[in-house]
């Protein structure tokens, strides 16, 4: 019989009453595995209904001790690091190398969680004006909703989400995602067993209709959501106009320069490990790299060579380099994506569709396939694929190459590959994306910076992650304090607060 997975509210395990569910499969066999509901409308009102009801007395808790959770939390997380990675290489498809790096991204910004003290302080001036000090504290604001990707189950809703959120005196409900919900499941288990109170986190999951009405919903004050541009922008939009604050990382198509100095192998295996590392099913992998025709040949080649020999295979055996894609229909749309290249005049240097891996026939398997030769009208090299799939453009200089990046619409990352230091600073000053890599393939930085797309690749104002992370979940407030001094006590003497500060 085939597990039914429950929802979290207000501390309890709940099954839903629902009689829609979605199918969860081991990527690597295609067996279901378990099945997620498609909660009702009720149940995920009743799950802002217990975060609203817990915000008061998890606001009022101190700092100091809400952090203890994040310094348990840590303990609980790396004490089952490898019975996670399993979980989620099982139910998404990365390799566990990959997996276990999810769950590591995770626990960094748990880590950075318990110095939130530090970086929600606000800033104080004294004698602003005569006898006038002025304080500013940062607060939180209530509850906020996740809408989570199927892609990193375990760093995006338990990682940029989660933990800053609760930290600063927020409470959430997060809408996992369908597909693999039991990683973040096991996780908010986890984060239970560390001792958040009831309700500051909640757990559902629904379809589309559903997380609807929580970005209008009037007890939501904030979204963070992670997915494709088109729903990124509804939600952007949508929860804006409701008035709420919103974070809405969307889609990339990352490109790297790699300029006629670059070193080939050395430059061709990081390529590798960033456009087929996660299957390519990350936003900020590398599926474009803009090459110089002086040595594009080359590189092809060497590419072409040292991504034939990646091992592929389930992704849970610890030997995998490359695992399947997450489910029939992600791989259905990658293979369409492979044809449509194909008929927009790509040329197709390897191919990686109606890979069997043995003994696991029925996995979602793709190899790595590359195309050279892609010219700025395919589409094919302009949207995103999301899967294993490598696009070749060729250019002639280093400022074609600036400029060809820098017409797409995408703007999450970027790279540059080369020897020389005048290029690489020219690159990162005139590139137009959000992080940007020197010899670096996915340019992501550690969790006290934010994660920061630009163009279409982000709709909002503060980023997940680092000090825009906490702004995002919190709200200035600045208190001006005058104190009574004898004179004043005896109305001899009226305090005047110059809110303009005299120059003369």
């Amino acid at each position: 019989m085939i597990k039914k997975l429950k929802y979290l509210s207000g501390g309890e395990w709940k099954i839903s009453e629902t009689d829609e569910w979605y199918a969860i499969t081991n990527s690597s066999t295609g067996e279901v595995m378990a099945e997620a509901p498609r909660c009702t409308a009720e149940e995920v009102d009743e799950a802002v209904a217990a975060a609203k009801a817990a915000f008061p007395e998890w606001r009022d808790t101190p700092i100091t001790k809400r952090v203890q959770v994040m310094f348990r939390l840590k303990e609980l997380l790396e004490a089952e690091l490898h019975d996670l990675s399993v979980l989620l290489a099982t139910e998404m498809g990365k390799s566990y190398t990959e997996a276990r790096g999810d769950v590591l991204k995770a626990i960094e910004v748990v880590e950075l969680a318990c110095a939130t003290p530090v970086t929600m302080m606000g800033d104080t001036l004294m004698n602003v004006s005569t006898g006038f000090d002025t304080a500013t504290y940062r607060e939180p604001l209530g509850v906020f909703v996740g809408i989570a990707p199927w892609n990193f189950p375990a760093m995006i809703p338990m990682g940029w989400m989660m933990p800053l959120c609760v930290t600063t005196g927020n409470t959430m409900v997060m809408k996992a995602a369908s597909y693999v919900p039991q990683t973040a499941m096991r996780m908010a288990e986890l984060l239970e067993e560390a001792g958040l109170p009831p309700g500051v986190f909640n757990l559902v999951t629904c379809s589309r209709h559903e997380a609807e009405n929580l970005l209008k919903h009037p007890d939501v004050r904030g979204v963070s959501f992670v997915g494709s541009k088109a729903v990124g922008a509804h939600v952007y939009a949508t929860a804006a106009a409701h008035g709420k604050r919103v974070q809405a990382l969307t889609e990339a198509k990352n490109h790297a320069l790699v300029l006629r100095d670059a070193p080939i192998k050395a430059t061709a295996q990081r390529v590798i490990n960033s456009a087929f590392g996660c299957a390519g099913e990350r936003c900020m992998a590398l599926p474009v790299i803009v090459v110089e025709e002086a040595i594009a040949d080359d590189l092809v080649a060497t590419i072409t060579e040292l991504a034939s020999t990646r091992k592929i295979g389930p992704a849970y055996d610890e030997s995998t380099e490359m695992g399947p894609l997450v489910n029939a229909e992600h791989l259905a749309f990658v293979n369409n994506w492979v044809d449509t290249s194909v008929e927009e005049g790509a040329e197709l240097v390897l191919d990686g569709r109606g890979l069997v891996v043995e003994g696991h026939e029925e996995g979602f398997f793709m190899g790595p396939t590359v195309f050279d030769h892609v010219t700025p009208e395919m589409s094919c090299g302009n949207e995103e694929v999301f899967g294993p799939v490598l696009y070749v453009k060729r250019v002639e200089s280093f400022d074609e190459g600036v400029d060809l990046i820098n017409a797409s619409e995408f703007a999450n990352g970027a790279s540059i590959f080369t020897r020389s230091g005048y290029h690489a600073r020219e690159f990162a000053r005139r590139i137009d994306a959000g992080m940007v890599g020197v010899n670096v393939g996915i340019p992501v930085p550690i969790s006290v910076f934010p994660f920061s797309g630009h163009k279409h690749s982000f709709y909002g104002d503060l980023h997940v992650m680092g000090r825009d992370g906490v702004a995002f979940f919190t709200e200035t407030k600045a208190v001006t304090s005058y104190w009574f001094d004898e004179e004043a006590m005896r109305g001899d003497k009226v305090g005047t607060w110059e809110g303009t500060i005299s120059r003369t």
